[in-house]
Order: structure tokens, then sequence, then C-alpha cells
């Protein structure tokens, strides 16, 4: 709780004049060659319904004067990154229901087999540029293969637009043809890729999902990881800053 305190002033004191949004979170999702019809819609439902379950939905619905910002995009080759969802604050049940029906209605369109991950940051974060002036700003790049073209994903570190970004990651491991330890060595392979490729900013972290059927857990729980300690107790008492005045939005 004293961390999560601690994050919660260190956002505010650094988020823009006049702020009213807690987090810009965009979700980068992997539509490659390796990503079939069957897992293309398992990562759009399983988002979906991340989204919409209880744990997830009382998160994001606990500061409606301060609310989520969210934004969906798909990528696959260095041309191609298609914008599903525009910026949309989450600032109540109707807005969230919609965010939902978007999502289980988009229909895929014709994509590169290749998987250009450095580029896909690189969109994610000229997105997050533009983004509502929140108190974090946070790409989350979900993926089941390493970069195989355009830029490599850690020449982007210093690209301006993902200066200040925290770059978290779902790695989806693949879920037949092999053995139970071939696809276990398969998935830490990947997870070491991304860990030293991906993840950057303050608190970067990634989850796993061995498969699209266990993509929306594992979204779950990467969702509520993300959003721990940027929402707050309906009935709490004001913290205060050094100064001893009230900092809105943030409590006990």
């Amino acid at each position: 709780m004293i961390r999560a305190l601690a994050l919660l002033v260190a956002l505010w004191a650094a988020a823009p004049a006049g702020a009213a949004c807690r987090q810009a979170l965009a979700l980068g999702l992997d539509v490659s060659g390796s990503v079939d019809a069957r897992e293309y819609r398992l990562q759009l439902d399983g988002l979906a319904a991340a989204l919409t379950d209880p744990e997830v939905r009382a998160t994001l619905l606990a500061m409606p004067a301060a609310p989520v910002a969210l934004a969906v995009y798909e990528w696959s080759g260095p041309d191609h990154q298609a914008l599903i969802l525009d910026w949309t604050p989450i600032d109540g049940p109707v807005a969230l229901r919609r965010v939902a029906e978007r999502l289980r209605g988009w229909q895929r369109a014709a994509a590169p087999e290749t998987t250009a991950l450095g580029q896909a940051l690189l969109f994610g974060g000229a997105l997050l540029a533009r983004a509502p002036g929140c108190w974090a700003r946070t790409l989350d790049i979900s993926g089941d293969g390493r970069n195989n073209t355009g830029p490599r994903p850690r020449a982007t570190r210093g690209a301006a637009v993902l200066a200040g970004v925290t770059v978290n990651a779902l790695v989806i491991g693949a879920d037949t043809g092999n053995p139970q330890d071939r696809r276990q060595a398969e998935i830490g392979a990947l997870v070491s890729y991304f860990r030293a490729e991906v993840l950057r900013g303050p608190g970067a972290f990634l989850e796993t999902a061995l498969g699209f059927e266990a993509y929306p857990r594992a979204m779950k729980r990467k969702l509520l990881r993300e959003l721990e300690g940027l929402a707050v107790g309906r009935a709490a008492t004001p913290f205060k800053s050094a100064a001893g005045a009230p900092i809105s939005g943030v409590s006990r």
C-alpha cells in the first residue's frame, strides 16, 4: 500500500497541469502470419472478455473523475498498423461496453505475414504521444514471435515518441504441435527475448499465455497489474502532498 501511494504521488507530481486521466493505456495486438483466423478471434474476444471481467471492470471504473484512456491497434509488417480503437476514456459502464462491442465486432483485414515488432513499438509510442494528458503512459504489446523485419525492438529505445513510456508485454506461446516440454522451452526463449528487447520503463513486466486459449486469463492478470496503484477505494481519506494540500483522486 505504501509503495502504491508513493507511485500515485510521483505520477501526480509528473502529470501535466489539469490532467484528468490517470493512465493512457495503448494495447498493440500481433496479427502477423503466425496468427491464424481462430487465434485472431481469440485475441480480440479475449481482450474484450478481460476488460469486462468483474475485477478489471471495478478497477477501471473506480475513479470516474480521472478515468483510464484506452486505445487498441493491431500490427504485423513494417507498414501495417491498424487502429481498432482511438483514445476512449473509460468513464462509465456504457463506455466500457461500447469498447467491448467494438472489439468483438472487429473483422480482420489482409495484413503482411512478417513480424515488425520494433515498428509496432514506434507506432504505439506515436499513439501515446497524442493521448490525453494523463498521470501515466503505458504501452502494452502482445506477441507470439520475434521481430523479423524493420528496426530491431531495442533500437527504438532512444525514440522520442517512447520517452517516458512504460512498455509491458504479453508473450503468447505455441499451444499445439509440440510436446509439453518443447512448448515450455519455446515460450521460455521468447520470454527472454521480450525481456531483453521490448520491456522498458519503471516497473515494466510481462505476462505469458501458453496458447491463445489462455490469452483472456493472461490479459486479465496483466490489466489488473498495470492498473494496480492507479485505482483507489470508494471511501477513503484524501492523501496530502508534502505541502499539506489534498491531492485529488489519491486516497489511503
